[in-house]
């Protein structure tokens, strides 16, 4: 025959997945066929010298004859078994007339094959949106704890520059907080109590603090340090911390009044000027450094249960307001004698009605 295989078996040699039958018309004899369709139809092979109809039974021999007539697509759905899978595939077949006759091209394309294949894209896709998902909340949960450890301007800095710089803070003031008789208490009572108790405790002055725009810098054990007048400057940074103070306090009493475990509380107040910085690289830790932090500790371990203490320098910021007694000059440890005061209460209307000073 004058028909060009060669040039098809090239084509065909090419395509991957597509079955191809090449046939004479009008009477629909096929003289090709590749390795596809003799493995879905391994009986057109014996049947070679019949017509389409004979290897092909599901083919509606009228209908293709009928299209092709017209020079139109013939299309049509069939499903064959191979082994014990059953393929759906798509039948197109066209008419193509060449100087030497004409012929009529047949595609089989495996539909099964390609839904396989859109099945498992969709799957892919799904997984992707999960993982998607997953590293949004995780990306999430490592914000709310980097924001848990650190004042968010900084941690916006470490976000965008992957660095923190060292800031100076000229006016600042500095609360130390610690537990009178806690190693007692840890002692007394099984860990998990004691975890929970004081988880609950500095939630509440977490909440105190950010109402009074204080920072919350750490915890250690059951000592609390807290800030007024950094990140962001506050004029009002030493009221602020004291109202923090006298809050703290307030709410520990409260608490007492029908808790079975009674926390008292040692409180110093220091103002001065500080320098904030995150330390660390594997575990950030945002810390604060400056002879007012140190005061500040020092007046706390020299007040009593229940005490708050506070430097003079301290004093000339608060008296105006707040109700502060004259404990005359004590010894502080690096610090020499120093004058000190104790803050009593301040506002008292304002305090009582703080939202935060209770939890609410």
């Amino acid at each position: 025959m004058s028909f060009q295989l060669d040039t098809f078996n090239k084509l065909l040699l090419e395509t991957v997945g597509v079955g191809l039958v090449i046939a004479t018309y009008p009477d629909l004899r096929p003289v090709f066929r590749n390795h596809l369709v003799l493995e879905w139809f391994p009986g057109a092979a014996d049947s070679a010298g019949g017509g389409l109809e004979a290897q092909f039974p599901d083919i509606d021999i009228p209908a293709l004859q009928a299209a092709l007539e017209e020079n139109e697509t013939y299309k049509a759905s069939l499903e064959v078994k191979v082994r014990r899978r059953i393929h759906a595939l798509s039948l197109a077949a066209t008419r193509a007339d060449m100087a030497d006759g004409s012929w009529v091209i047949i595609e089989l394309h495996n539909v099964t094959k390609v839904q396989e294949l859109e099945s498992m894209i969709s799957s892919y896709s799904g997984m992707v949106e999960r993982q998607n998902r997953m590293l949004k909340k995780e990306k999430e949960r490592a914000e709310k704890l980097l924001l848990n450890i650190m004042p968010e301007s900084v941690y916006q800095e470490l976000k965008t520059f992957g660095v923190t710089t060292p800031q100076r803070f000229d006016e600042a003031s500095i609360l130390m907080l610690d537990f009178v008789g806690f190693t007692t208490l840890s002692v007394e009572h099984d860990p998990a109590t004691i975890v929970s108790e004081l988880n609950d405790i500095f939630t509440a002055f977490d909440r105190i603090a950010e109402h009074q725009g204080c920072e919350r810098i750490k915890t250690m054990g059951d000592a609390y340090v807290a800030v007024s007048g950094l990140p962001e400057a506050n004029p009002d940074h030493a009221q602020a911390i004291a109202r923090l103070a006298l809050l703290c306090l307030r709410y520990l009493k409260r608490r007492n009044e029908t808790q079975k475990i009674k926390w008292h509380c040692r409180i110093g107040l220091a103002p001065g000027p500080v320098i904030g910085s995150v330390v660390g690289i594997q575990k950030y830790v945002y810390d604060i450094f400056g002879p007012g932090i140190n005061l500040a500790a020092r007046l706390e371990a020299l007040a009593g249960p229940m005490e708050i203490l506070l430097s003079e320098e301290m004093h000339p910021r608060l008296h105006a307001q707040f109700q502060v007694e004259d404990c005359g000059e004590a010894e502080v440890r690096g610090f020499g004698p120093r004058r000190i005061y104790r803050l009593l209460g301040a506002d008292e209307l304002h305090l009582q009605n703080d939202p935060a000073a209770f939890g609410n």
